[in-house]
């Protein structure tokens, strides 16, 4: 009979060997180039996938990701760029003041006004900032009372947690704007914009997308 070895104990309760899992090391922490480029592909993935789910408008609306270790520079489309186009490689890095530090613009002046302002709020928790025109989100937001209401349990996951925009001043332009949007966020991760659309915010991008997708759904 084989000697029995260490790593195939017979259990006396039902005789079927256990194997003890195997010590795996931790993966090594990604270097800050590693996670920029991490952020990249997972923005760009966002951009296809949207597209893929008929959640955008054209060329318009825009998606952005703070470029991870920094606070105030992130990463967007080029503007005249289908999201069906987007890769990692070819997103656009700006900073705060609207210089491109990476990549070839322009970038398009709502998509910098309005997403700088919120990144700027709340680096943390507002580290993916996603707006869009979706269907029947922005459908919700040309109704009179523009509510989501907390009827389905995609829709009740985000109990309290959006803000509600009553004010449409057109293309949001300037500064003044942009911090007004990111004011009547107030720390929530969703905005309903009257006669506009959806910002939806995350810590991260996978977090984000999640909600955003769940959004739609809900609507």
């Amino acid at each position: 009979r084989a000697p029995r070895t260490p790593l195939a104990k017979r259990s006396r309760i039902s005789g079927s060997a256990r194997v003890p899992a195997p010590h795996l090391p931790s993966p090594a922490p990604m270097s800050n180039i590693s996670r920029v480029l991490q952020a990249r592909i997972d923005l760009a993935a966002v951009y296809r996938l949207l597209d893929k789910y008929k959640l955008n408008e054209g060329i318009c609306n825009h998606l952005t990701a703070l470029v991870p270790g920094t606070t105030d520079r992130f990463l967007v489309i080029r503007y005249g760029l289908l999201w069906s186009e987007v890769t990692a490689s070819n997103l656009v890095m700006v900073d705060a003041q609207g210089n491109i530090i990476e990549g070839e613009g322009p970038v398009e002046t709502t998509a910098f006004q309005i997403h700088k302002a919120i990144h700027l709020a709340d680096p943390a928790k507002y580290a993916c900032v996603l707006h869009t025109h979706m269907p029947y989100s922005t459908a919700i937001c040309c109704l009179k009372d523009f509510e989501l209401k907390m009827v389905h349990q995609n829709s009740c996951r985000f109990h309290k947690g959006i803000a509600y925009d009553p004010k449409f001043n057109g293309l949001v332009l300037d500064d003044n704007e942009g911090e007004r949007l990111a004011s009547v966020m107030g720390g929530k991760t969703v905005l309903m914009h009257r006669s506009h659309g959806v910002i939806v915010c995350g810590a991260s991008i996978a977090a984000a997308f999640d909600d955003l997708y769940y959004l739609e759904r809900a609507a």
